[in-house]
């Protein structure tokens, strides 16, 4: 379970293709990033807050251009899917006096742009099960 978010992640094992773990990776990872702006605009007023960050599409990539560097195929691509993670920082930086660097206005408007990211991802997956839905009932 994870500490920021309180989910645990939970996998449809071995029947998704790599671009369905893709999807559920980024839903994760949007998931953890929303919890980061809706604690960080909680504590706006909290001094000594750092401002919590979600880090995850860089490691993501170079994890998937390395699998694919060593010979693409399915299976390390899988496994590039499997191993990446994202992860929470604490921003060091504090924009006033009582140490707090929390900006409301910009927090709010990156909770926004994530939903909408949430949205479109969901979306994709949904998308994915009708398309593989249509196709078992013909």
């Amino acid at each position: 379970m994870d500490k920021l978010t309180g989910i645990g992640t939970t996998t449809m094992g071995g029947i998704t293709s790599n671009s369905m773990r893709m999807l559920e990776k980024s839903v994760d990872y949007l998931w953890a990033k929303q919890a980061a702006h809706l604690d960080n605009i909680a504590n706006a007023e909290t001094p000594g807050y750092k401002v919590k960050t979600v880090s995850f599409e860089k490691k993501f990539e170079a994890r998937l251009k390395e699998a694919e560097r060593h010979g693409h195929t399915r299976a390390k691509t899988r496994q590039a899917i499997e191993s990446a993670t994202w992860q929470v920082e604490e921003d060091e930086e504090a924009t006033r006096m009582d140490q707090n660097g929390v900006n409301v206005l910009e927090q709010s408007l990156e909770a926004v742009r994530t939903a909408y990211q949430m949205q479109y991802t969901l979306q994709a997956i949904n998308n994915d099960f009708s398309t593989l839905g249509r196709a078992i009932n013909g």
